[in-house]
């Protein structure tokens, strides 16, 4: 049986800054760009979230929900230096690590011995090494699988520890809403509640021929994931192809200049996706743009240096193909492929 962690950073670029000023530990903080330079939220703290602001958001409209808000420039490069220390406190307890971005990560303990093989103490062991080696607090859920265990990584957030045995599987889905789900965006949530579908126990009860016929090949997954089942493997090497971040909107973004302010945060985060990777070569960039009518379009660009504005430049010119409302933006870039980095020898 399959043993594994989800760790997760709480607030993460918030909790560096409260750790280097504890002066801000009970303020509302936030990280992320100028209200008057149309900047967004990249993450911020507790107290914040209490008025309501949240990432992705401008930071005009969360001063307006927390006048008393304090919004901090983001520093990357002290948020990867902490980021390294946590990876490497997960690569003690086992080689078998997938990093999701600088705060998260999935580790396979299936095999780890230490702590007589009890995931529960490993998650334990993990949060406390954590908190003394760097100050920031992780979040664990430990399961049989990757999607139960970032579920519960999440379930008593701040500093929570949740784990969910195979025995408890069923009776933890039990208590899920459909969107919950690994890949359950809005829209798919609202197709289900169409359909009468708001819980796992009730997506139980659908056929899976009646899920196939309405989702496609995704309604496999739902069939799957309603019962506990996920096959994923942590993934500890794999050949990257391209990096990108994509957000599907709780509600339609109406116009270019929503969109524009909405890049900016995609933009951060890739940003931060690319550090991980260590500035892997790049071949092309690329905007992908999911109007209300469900069509798609992407628009790429080769031979530039990622950053906001060529990525605005190119959500520019994919906006227009259509010109209405937006419910999916997503920017990336593609890598190149190893193959076409070796140098051909002379003979």
């Amino acid at each position: 049986m399959k043993k594994i962690l989800h760790a997760d950073c709480d607030c993460f670029y918030a909790a560096v800054e409260m750790r280097d000023n504890p002066a801000l530990a009970d303020r509302p903080i936030a990280v992320g760009g100028r209200a008057d330079h149309r900047g967004v939220i990249a993450t911020c703290n507790y107290p914040a979230r209490a008025f309501g602001v949240r990432s992705a958001m401008p930071s005009a409209q969360a001063l307006k929900l927390c006048p008393e808000l304090e919004i901090i420039r983001p520093d990357f490069e002290r948020y990867r230096a902490v980021s390294a220390d946590i990876q490497a406190l997960f690569f003690e307890l086992t080689p078998k690590v997938e990093p999701l971005s600088l705060d998260e990560a999935y580790l396979d303990v299936s095999d780890v011995t230490r702590f007589q093989g009890s995931a529960t103490w490993m998650a334990r062991w993990l949060k406390e090494q954590a908190l003394s080696r760097t100050g920031i607090t992780l979040s664990v859920g430990a399961a049989p699988n990757k999607f139960l265990a970032k579920i519960a990584s999440d379930w008593d957030k701040p500093d929570g520890l949740r784990v969910i045995t195979p025995d408890e599987a069923d009776a933890f889905i039990d208590q899920l809403t459909v969107n919950k789900l690994h890949g359950v965006g809005p829209a798919t949530a609202a197709k289900l509640e169409r359909l009468g579908i708001r819980t796992c126990p009730e997506l139980r009860d659908v056929s899976l021929a009646r899920l196939l016929e309405n989702f496609g090949k995704f309604g496999q997954r739902l069939y799957e994931l309603s019962r506990g089942i996920d096959h994923r493997e942590v993934n500890i090497t794999r050949e990257r192809k391209s990096v990108s971040v994509e957000t599907t909107f709780d509600q339609d973004l109406p116009d270019l200049p929503a969109c524009q302010q909405a890049v900016t945060a995609l933009v951060v985060k890739l940003d931060e996706r690319l550090a991980r990777h260590e500035h892997p070569p790049l071949n092309k960039l690329f905007v992908k743009v999911r109007f209300n009518d469900f069509s798609i379009t992407t628009l790429e660009t080769s031979g530039v240096t990622p950053g906001l504005e060529i990525y605005q430049h190119l959500l520019d010119e994919a906006w227009h193909r259509r010109a209405r409302p937006v419910r999916l933006l997503g920017v990336g870039v593609r890598l190149t492929p190893p193959d076409d980095l070796k140098q051909l020898g002379l003979f």
